[in-house]
This record gives C-alpha cells, sequence and structure tokens, in this order.
C-alpha cells in the first residue's frame, strides 16, 4: 500500500489513564503544524486501569488515531515493534506517552529529516532530574556497553527519535525476540545525527521502571549485543591455570627440598570456593546465552494483538 501519512507517531502504553488526554492536547497542535498529513499509533500494551476503555472512545472519535491492543503485556520493546509493524508513515517518531520526550523537539527533529537524515536521535544533555545513583549506573553501563559491543550505542539516547520509512522497514526484517531496542537502532546504521533536550520531569502517572528491571534491561542489552562475557572466562581460565602451573611449580620444589609438610585446610578451603564461585559465574553466563538460544529456536510470535481500534483497521496480522 502506498504510503500516504507523512508522520506517525508511536507511542507504547501501559497504564497511562491519567497521560492519555494530556499527551494529546500538548501533541496535537505542534504535530498538525508541522506536516500536512499524520497519525498516532498507540500501543497499548496489557493495561490494567482504564487505558483500553479510554483509547476506544478516542478512536472513535478521532480520524488519526489507531489503537492495538495487546492480549497480555509484553514489555515495551516488543510494543515499540508491533507499532512499527502498523505505522504507515513516511517518518516514524517513538515517544513516550508521560511527555517526558518533549513534543516541541519535534520541529527540530523534522527539519534535520527533511534536509536528508534518515534518523534523527533525540539526546539528552544531561541527567541531573535522575538520582545520583541512576545518573551513576547509567555512565557505568554506556561505559561498559560502548567498549564491549561492536556496534557504537549512543549513551543517554532513548527510544526518542525520527525514522524514515525504509529505515522502519529494515527494522521490521530483524527477527529477534530478545528485542534490546537501543541496540537494534543503532546496528542498522544509515545517515544518523543528534538533537539535544533537556528531559523533563513526567507529567502526570508514575515511571513503571525499577532497579530490578533496569538490571535485567542492561543485561539484555550486554548479552544481545556482546560476545565479550564468554571470551572473557577464556582469558580468566588461562590466567588461573598459569598461576596454577605456577604454584604447582613451587610445591614440587618445596617438596623435593624441604620434604613433604601439611598443607592447611583453610587455605585448600578457600581455594576451593574460590574457584568454584568462579565456575559458577562462568555457567551462568553460558546459561544466559543460551537461554536466549532457546527463546530464540521456538520462534513463537513475538507479540499477539487482541484487537484493533480505530483508523488502521485490521492489518497487518495479529501476530509476528
Amino acid at each position: 500500500m502506498p504510503v500516504t501519512v507523512e508522520l506517525s507517531i508511536l507511542v507504547p502504553v501501559f497504564n497511562e489513564e491519567e497521560s492519555i488526554h494530556y499527551f494529546f492536547q500538548r501533541v496535537d497542535p505542534i504535530v498538525k503544524e508541522l506536516v500536512g498529513s499524520h497519525e498516532y499509533v498507540l500501543v497499548n500494551d496489557g493495561s490494567r486501569d482504564r487505558t483500553v476503555s479510554i483509547l476506544k472512545a478516542m478512536a472513535e472519535e478521532r480520524s488519526d488515531l489507531t489503537v492495538i491492543n495487546l492480549s497480555r503485556n509484553f514489555g515495551k520493546d516488543v510494543a515499540l515493534s508491533a507499532g512499527f509493524d502498523y505505522s504507515r508513515g513516511q517518518a516514524v517518531v517513538p515517544m513516550d506517552v508521560d511527555l517526558q520526550d518533549p513534543p516541541e523537539l519535534l520541529e527540530e527533529m523534522m527539519a534535520k529529516y527533511r534536509e536528508g537524515y534518515d534518523m534523527v536521535i533525540a539526546v539528552r544533555k544531561s541527567r541531573g532530574s535522575d538520582s545520583w545513583f541512576k545518573r551513576m549506573s547509567a555512565s557505568w553501563f554506556y561505559a561498559l556497553i560502548g567498549r564491549m559491543s561492536d556496534v557504537a550505542i549512543p549513551a543517554n539516547a532513548g527510544d526518542f527519535r525520527l525514522m524514515d520509512r525504509r529505515v522502519v522497514e529494515v527494522l521490521k526484517t530483524l527477527p529477534e525476540r530478545s528485542r534490546f531496542m537501543k541496540g537494534l537502532f543503532a546496528w542498522l546504521g544509515f545517515r544518523t545525527v543528534d538533537v539535544y533536550y533537556e528531559r523533563p520531569e513526567r507529567a502526570h502517572g508514575h515511571s513503571k521502571w525499577n532497579y530490578w528491571k533496569l538490571w535485567n534491561f542492561a543485561l539484555d542489552g550486554i548479552f544481545s549485543f556482546s560476545t565479550v562475557p564468554l571470551r572473557i572466562w577464556s582469558y580468566i581460565g588461562t590466567l588461573i591455570a598459569m598461576v596454577s602451573f605456577f604454584y604447582l611449580g613451587i610445591i614440587i620444589v618445596r617438596t623435593v627440598v624441604f620434604g613433604v609438610d601439611v598443607p592447611g585446610y583453610a587455605s585448600l578451603l578457600s581455594a576451593i570456593l574460590f574457584l568454584g564461585g568462579l565456575n559458577l559465574i562462568g555457567i551462568g553466563i553460558l546459561g544466559e546465552y543460551i537461554g536466549r538460544l532457546f527463546v530464540e529456536s521456538k520462534q513463537r510470535p513475538l507479540y499477539i494483538v487482541d484487537n484493533v481500534f480505530g483508523y488502521g483497521g485490521d492489518e497487518p496480522s495479529s501476530a509476528r
């Protein structure tokens, strides 16, 4: 089907009944001034509050709104993937409904896009609004993954970006089930430019992220885009073997020269516990990769759509 929509605004939502109306009040005037034709694609990711009923009522009133209602909570990255499948715009912009992605930046992003860039990335100037621990953990994560990954993943950049239709079409061909979207965006390449902004406080509602989810998010990023955790254990094993052979030589020389002595129980137990701990860590890292292979091998659908409301109809498919 030929693309007739100039801009798609893609928004995953989860328990956001307080934020939806404010989002449209803020974004609508900006989008209508920027482009001649547009659409909103909102993906309900298994909300348990009134989000679905609010979106359904809005879809009946608006001719520019498509609501993709997933059968359960699949996670934000999967919800984004569903939204990309249903978007029709020549340019697509994923945004958060909490207005921490300032819609005023759309004007600068569209200007860069019209200059010929395929992807315009919104990058935070600072993390002053975050807690000290979140700032430090984010800094450590981006520094670590920057050294470990073959793909340069921009620091302080989230999902908020503008993407050309051909970039979206390539993204839709990526089949993996463990989806670290920041890494997938970076892996695509194309002609890219950054625009910078200060991230405001959340306008309404509360964040669905906690430290446990952020920890798992970081693990997904590392294990999806680097084999360094596997490779490093080869070096650790080699180093321990070299130290062990060196120490074995010392024991043999001491035995020959000074005779047999009785080694200490504490030192023996410490060595066993140390090496056992290293083995368990190595097995755990190996298990992370095997678990991802297990998930990929089952080839289950990435998501399941319960129903679709509004402008977009029932295309393209109820599952992918």
